[in-house]
């Protein structure tokens, strides 16, 4: 039997015996100070093989054993400086994996106490003391060991989630070492110095390994800290990779190590980060063309689906394809895809102008970046994209889509034929025209400002120990020093005898006047630049649309369809609100000509599912505000200006009717303090009955929405995939339905209602089912008892059936519900009729 383990078992167990029971200071002293030889490599310690034993066997055990025993006396017994090099030493010397899930598995176990305070600052001296780079640094010696890959993962997972874990179990006592704006730029140059250490290994000719670096790096983009982390590597790598080319083969290593399902936050952390496509170039390496992950994301998801990137970005990016002739073909297939998304016109109609804007840039860019060889081999496909894409640019009513279809148009055109005739535009020379016109010509790579390398990590000043730190904050911050104050004669003369100015209600100046018209409403609304214009006029639109219906019904279709076709590009606030209820305001006013617009428009082309939904939304609102009883006489005097010119009667006698009227309130009151009353109940204040505004016009809004429902578009299948849409406008037609109580047209519309959602009463969306219910509810609630069971028999015959078999046997819980609501409103409304003359034999079947 090998003596060295059993000696090294023979000396852990003793230690621990000896901690476990003694309490005397020298046994204990003595028995850290053995433990810690086996971590020390002095003469004087055990031999190497022992140490490795230790190491690999019983050094996990020890620091279990010294966690849970962080409340023990002797801990108390120990001066400062056998506290750091006793105790704290045998966590800063040893392996530091194992140390690293010790102290987090301590954290998470211990309640808090002052031993979770010791844990917490052996963890924070873990942190300072450089131990994670030793950590990086041996995870990067040599190969990956083939029987700890459970343990890599655990401990990768660890690394990157340190501060999420702490502040879970520490809450508000979470220190400043340990959250993530301190902890992840000090993880970022503990990787630099692990990278560091991994080139001097390389030029001394040993193999190193970057697959956990790399890992550790990726994981922690993806999770969203890698601006912390490429902020302080990106300056540190590109200084170092100018001239060194150890340090470029690292980086390669380093990207092209990343897993695929990290690779999108590493490769867009150093798009964004790097400065200069020359420095990209060298970080990056041909990782676009070994890696396909990485080919999708700079060629098609940084340029096509996403554009929330900077100018200087897009330059660095593309210029990084152009850098190489290995890389040039994805430039060129970059160009098409871009030229291809620029000229079609759906995109132009369909995409956010934010994102059109993006596309031009990276495609001007990429034109500049091309050879004169290049274009013309190219020339033709260009030309084409040129074309179709000004088309498309110039149809558009939007000033800022035009302009852009005319700006890059004469830039192609001046690229495609330098020496020939070009197209010229005039137009507004902006910010944004300029900006746009100035990236044809790339700028030259001396231009770009010399990188230098930044301060090593190590040289800054030793951080300051958690003890340390608490006794500086408990001594308080000195008082400041008096500033003396200097006496002169000016300050002699008081001014304390002048009244000051009261401006507690005085606002603040400045900001877009309201509109007091409703054509300058809808002139600001069409072609204003202004944020602050735009939201006044917003909000003051409702106002004025009621203020002045006559003026509003000369601009009704006008201002609705600019309403319709509104964005939030200033980002108001209550946009949607404010444009709804002045869309509301305008189909009330002018009713039949606006609900014609929104029921036609509903069905046209070029309208995206929002658009539709917000017309369902109005007309459903606009048929509450008509349907609801107003009284003819009272409302529209209460806020009746008073008249301009007064009639000749009041003039020429007021004294006369201001006396009558006064002796008339005396006499009244009189009358009314000796009257004795033995009972008075509360006033009663009856409505005035009045006509409905929506009865008249209740057909105008329904059956135009039921005329082409079942022809699809290009845009728009209502009865294919858009099932949300055909929800929304079945739930509609039953709000329509239910306002429409009582009018002459209900019967019809009723009928007309179920023949539509019978054809979809089986629909698989449980959306559409819920609205084919609540239309079904709306009938049974608006038409009128005797006309149901005298021309809807056979309908409410066949509904009977069919929401009995819904509310047994549909799957959804909903649809159930709403099933069962049905039938016992069917089965109320039977009761009441029976008895009735007028049922027919149809309706007697039905009864049954």
């Amino acid at each position: 039997m090998d003596s060295g383990p059993l000696a090294v078992r023979l000396a852990v167990r003793q230690c621990i015996n000896t901690l476990s029971t003694s309490r005397d200071i020298t046994e204990v002293t003595e028995a850290l100070r053995t433990a810690g030889r086996y971590l020390s490599g002095t003469e004087d310690d055990p031999p190497a093989c022992q140490r490795e034993e230790f190491a690999r066997v019983h050094y996990t055990r020890l620091l279990q054993f010294l966690i849970s025993n962080l409340n023990a006396h002797w801990l108390e017994l120990l001066t400062r400086e056998q506290h750091m090099d006793l105790w704290v030493s045998l966590f800063l010397n040893g392996p530091p994996d194992q140390v690293l899930l010790v102290l987090l598995d301590c954290v998470n176990s211990c309640s808090l106490s002052s031993g979770l305070e010791r844990g917490l600052d052996v963890l924070e001296y873990f942190l300072q003391r450089g131990r994670l780079s030793a950590l990086l640094w041996a995870t990067c010696q040599g190969p990956p060991p083939a029987n700890s890959p459970q343990l890599r993962d655990v401990l990768l997972s660890r690394l990157v989630a340190l501060p999420d874990l702490l502040a879970n179990r520490l809450q508000e006592h979470t220190r400043p070492a340990f959250q993530p704006l301190h902890y992840y730029p000090l993880l970022a140059r503990e990787l630099s110095v692990a990278l560091e250490r991994t080139c001097q290994a390389l030029r001394d000719g040993v193999d190193c390994s970057l697959c956990f670096v790399a890992q550790l790096l990726g994981k922690a983009c993806v999770q969203g800290h890698g601006k912390e982390m490429f902020g302080v590597l990106v300056p540190r790598l590109s200084a170092l990779t100018q001239s060194d080319f150890v340090w470029k083969r690292v980086c390669w290593q380093l990207v092209e190590s990343v897993p695929d399902r990290w690779m999108e936050g590493v490769v867009s952390g150093l798009v964004q980060t790097v400065d200069g496509s020359a420095a990209l170039s060298r970080l990056l390496g041909n990782v676009v063309l070994k890696n396909k992950k990485a080919q999708f994301v700079i060629t098609n998801k940084l340029l096509l689906l996403q554009y929330k990137y900077k100018t200087p970005m897009l330059q660095s990016l593309l210029g990084y394809l152009a850098q190489d002739s290995g890389r040039r073909p994805l430039l060129i297939q970059v160009l098409k895809a871009l030229c291809g998304t620029w000229s079609s016109c759906s995109s132009v109609k369909h995409s956010p102008i934010e994102q059109q804007l993006y596309i031009s840039k990276a495609l001007l860019i990429c034109l500049g970046l091309l050879r004169d060889s290049e274009v013309l081999e190219h020339r033709e496909e260009l030309l084409q994209c040129m074309l179709s894409g000004m088309q498309c640019h110039l149809d558009s009513s939007v000033p800022r889509v035009h302009r852009l279809g005319k700006v890059v148009g004469e830039s192609l055109s001046a690229r495609l034929d330098p020496g020939g005739t070009r197209l010229q535009f005039q137009y507004e020379l902006d910010t944004e025209t300029k900006e746009l016109l100035s990236l044809l010509s790339p700028p030259p790579a001396h231009q770009q400002p010399p990188e230098t390398l930044p301060p090593d990590s190590r040289t800054e000043p030793a951080p300051k120990s958690p003890s340390s730190e608490r006794e500086e904050g408990k001594a308080g911050v000195p008082a400041a020093r008096p500033i003396k104050q200097h006496s002169s004669d000016s300050e002699l003369d008081s001014d304390d005898e002048l009244t000051p100015y009261d401006m507690t209600r005085d606002g603040e100046l400045g900001g877009a006047l309201a509109p007091r018209y409703i054509r300058d409403c809808l002139e600001a609304l069409t072609s204003s630049e202004d944020p602050g214009k735009v939201e006044v006029s917003l909000g003051a639109a409702e106002g004025l649309i009621k203020k002045n219906p006559a003026a509003t019904r000369e601009v009704s279709v006008e201002l609705v369809k600019v309403l319709l076709h509104l964005e939030d590009r200033f980002n108001t606030q209550g946009f949607l609100r404010l444009r709804q209820r002045a869309m509301v305001s305008l189909t009330v006013t002018d009713t039949l000509a606006v609900t014609g617009y929104l029921t036609t428009e509903f069905y046209s082309l070029n309208y995206s599912l929002r658009q539709r939904l917000d017309i369902l939304e109005v007309l459903a609102l606009a048929a509450q505000d008509l349907s609801q009883p107003t009284s003819a006489n009272s409302a529209p005097s209460k806020h009746k200006p008073p008249p301009l010119i007064q009639p000749v009667s009041t003039e020429t006698a007021p004294d006369l009717q201001g006396t009558a009227q006064h002796w008339r309130q005396v006499v009244d009151q009189r009358i009314k303090s000796k009257t004795r009353r033995f009972g008075k109940g509360a006033p009663r204040t009856g409505s005035s009955a009045a006509p409905s505004r929506f009865a008249p016009v209740a057909g105008c809004f329904f059956f135009p929405l039921l005329r082409n429902y079942d022809r699809p578009q290009v845009t728009f299948d209502l009865l294919g995939s858009d099932h949300l849409v055909l929800g929304r406008l079945v739930h509609t037609l039953g709000v329509l339905m239910y306002f429409a109580v009582n009018a002459p047209v209900a019967t019809q519309m009723g009928k007309a209602l179920l023949d539509f959602v019978w054809a979809i009463r089986y629909h698989t969306d449980p959306v559409v089912r819920q609205g084919v219910l609540f239309a079904v509810s709306a009938v049974l609630l608006s038409v009128p008892n005797e006309r149901m069971f005298s021309e809807l028999s056979d309908e409410m015959l066949e509904a009977r059936a069919w929401l009995g078999d819904v509310a047994e046997a549909d799957p959804d819980a909903d649809c159930r519900g709403l099933a069962g609501q049905s039938l016992l409103l069917l089965e109320k409304i039977l009761k009441k009729s029976i008895g009735s003359p007028s049922l027919g034999p149809n309706d007697q079947a039905l009864q049954l």
